[in-house]
């Protein structure tokens, strides 16, 4: 009997489906199709960002198996998430073209110290990938849901200002690192004017700061000034798109919860509470909150948190953790907090703070999907 690529019964294949892999650069795209006439994998390639091509090239291979097989055939794709995000994604599915985003981490790969490799061979992995999903093999890959263009817009403001307070930050350690060089501290760079006194500030040795080092933080400054305005319009964007939106929609009903404002409503609104999960852990483990265990023979630990997932909801629920505590200190997982930590501080606290935003998490989840309030926490009235 013979098999083909993957070691199954010629007879075996589902001889109605074009199996299409996409190896996406900026110089040209790699194609890797699997056609049932044919048995193997042919490679082609198209310029890169060419969408218009892609399709036409597709199409054209499917009324050639068509007509080879006299019945109608379905191209399936696939390409892995990156630079080119999901645009491709939404141009394949117009076309009639049933694509998949494939999240990278999640693909297997050679353990070997060196290894080949090249487009061809990355390609040909995620055909052999893209061929066993649509077997229904479960778990092989992760596939990336892909969001809304309204939904992937809602996320702007907040992606956007999480770069502009990293860019602030960057600023602000820019300007105390060279003050400092200079033997210079304690300037307060959130007050006004405070550029107007560099003329008479005398460094460690008792000197007047240099011209071009004085040039250089008066530009400095400019752009500190520039960013936190920015800061400032994007806040009162999501402010006011708060204000326009129904009162039962996720970003006001997460406003409800005292310790719980604009920015973090927004953020887990966005990043979090518009998927669906099946259970607790499922949204733990989205978020990269869920724990690790390492059990092998007698070997049994615990390696922490996966750290997977969505990085801007992990920190985002660690920072609301720590305001949580603040805010809500009457609440059940405020007492529990306390109740195992007490006054200890350090690395154990930093642990259990983890422990605290995981279920806080939870909590968040079903007060948003089935309007549970968390146990002992405060209501306002926005």
């Amino acid at each position: 009997m013979t098999t083909d690529l993957l070691g199954q019964p010629a007879a075996c294949r589902d001889d109605a489906k074009i199996f299409v892999s996409l190896e996406l650069s900026k110089a040209n795209w790699v194609i890797v199709l699997f056609r049932p006439s044919r048995g193997k994998f042919s490679h082609h390639a198209t310029p890169g960002g060419d969408a218009v091509a892609l399709i036409r090239f597709l199409h054209e291979q499917q009324r050639l198996e068509e007509a080879r097989l006299g019945r109608s055939v379905q191209i399936v794709s696939c390409y892995e998430a990156g630079r080119d995000a999901f645009w491709l994604d939404r141009a394949l599915r117009a076309a009639g073209i049933a694509n998949h985003v494939f999240d990278p981490a999640s693909l297997l790969v050679s353990r070997r110290a060196k290894q080949v490799k090249t487009d061809r061979i990355d390609g040909e992995g995620l055909l052999r990938t893209l061929m066993a999903l649509s077997r229904g093999e479960p778990k092989v890959v992760s596939v990336v849901r892909v969001p809304s263009v309204a939904a992937e817009d809602e996320r702007r403001l907040t992606r956007e200002r999480e770069r502009l307070v990293r860019e602030r930050t960057q600023h602000r350690n820019r300007i105390t690192a060279l003050l400092f060089t200079q033997g210079i501290g304690g300037i307060i760079l959130d007050r006004p004017g405070w550029t107007d006194g560099l003329g008479e500030l005398r460094t460690g040795d008792g000197r007047a700061l240099p011209p071009r080092l004085t040039a250089e933080l008066r530009r400095e400054a400019v752009r500190l000034e520039l960013v936190g305005d920015q800061i400032k319009a994007v806040e009162a964007e999501m402010a006011n798109t708060a204000k326009a939106a129904a009162p039962q929609a996720v970003v006001n009903r997460l406003r409800q919860l005292r310790a719980i404002g604009p920015v973090f409503s927004a953020v887990l609104a966005g990043e979090v509470f518009s998927r669906d999960f099946a259970d607790r852990r499922a949204i733990a483990a989205f978020v990269g909150l869920a724990p690790v265990p390492w059990r092998s023979g007698r070997v049994d630990c615990d390696q922490g948190i996966a750290k997977t997932g969505n990085g801007r909801a992990r920190s985002t629920m660690i920072e609301l953790a720590w305001r949580w505590l603040m805010y809500q200190p009457q609440s059940a997982l405020s007492q529990w907090f306390r109740a195992r930590v007490g006054t200890t501080k350090g690395r154990i606290r930093r642990i259990a703070i983890v422990a605290l935003a995981r279920k806080l998490l939870v909590a968040l989840w079903r007060f948003v999907v089935n309007g549970v309030v968390p146990e002992g926490a405060i209501l306002r009235h926005i």
